[in-house]
């Protein structure tokens, strides 16, 4: 399931650095943070939804190549987001 517009709008403007700006590593890695939570509930509930599963572990391999890439150009943005999402970077 896609997130609601109101809450993927709040994530964007949390972590934008301009206005309109919905590409970022800070806004994606944020957006991506909160599908892989969502899906992590899912899969608490149902423990044979296997296509969800790889969907997560799609999702997670994906975060990880955007921490690395916002950890190699901006280590202060970096340490910034994981800060504020709670994850290991």
């Amino acid at each position: 399931m896609a997130l609601d517009s109101a809450k993927k709008q709040e994530i964007i403007s949390k972590f934008a650095e301009h206005d309109g700006d919905t590409g970022s590593p800070a806004v994606q890695i944020a957006l991506l943070s909160e599908r892989i939570s969502y899906l992590t509930e899912h899969l608490k509930e149902h423990k044979k939804d296997h296509s969800s599963r790889l969907g997560l572990l799609k999702l997670v391999g994906q975060r990880k190549r955007l921490l690395k890439y916002l950890k190699k150009k901006d280590y202060d943005k970096y340490t910034q987001v994981i800060a504020e999402l709670g994850i290991r970077g």
